[in-house]
């Protein structure tokens, strides 16, 4: 199944290994980044990471008037590259093509925590 894959290429910072689950195209929707193509934000994503470790909680799939989705829920404990820990929880579904690619990847956590921590890495002198 692609959710092993893609929290590996996540969890590595593989940016090939990462985009190669995503059709030409793809968009993410993120609550701290945006909605931006998926080629965009994993580098963004990527060099805003100093490491992070996932642990996969759950995984549910369906269809509905033909359209598949994965929504796949995870432990995100996530270190900025300014070094702060910044750990959430997070749900991401995913919507795939007849292949099995991800096609829109809709990212959904609290940001509450996370945002100040974000943004006051974001502005610090690198």
């Amino acid at each position: 199944m692609f959710v092993d894959e893609y929290l590996s290429a996540l969890e590595s910072s593989d940016q090939t290994a990462v985009l190669r689950l995503f059709t030409e195209g793809a968009v993410v929707h993120s609550p701290l980044y945006g909605t931006m193509p998926a080629a965009d934000f994993y580098p963004l994503l990527f060099e805003d990471t100093a490491e992070s470790r996932l642990r996969l909680r759950s995984v549910l799939t369906g269809e509905h008037n033909g359209a598949s989705a994965t929504a796949f829920w995870f432990d995100f404990d996530w270190v900025l590259a300014d070094g702060t820990p910044a750990p959430f929880t997070v749900v991401d579904i995913a919507e795939l093509n007849a292949e099995g690619l991800i096609t829109t990847l809709h990212i959904v956590y609290d940001t509450a925590t996370v945002r100040p921590l974000f943004e006051k890495s974001a502005s610090s002198p690198a």
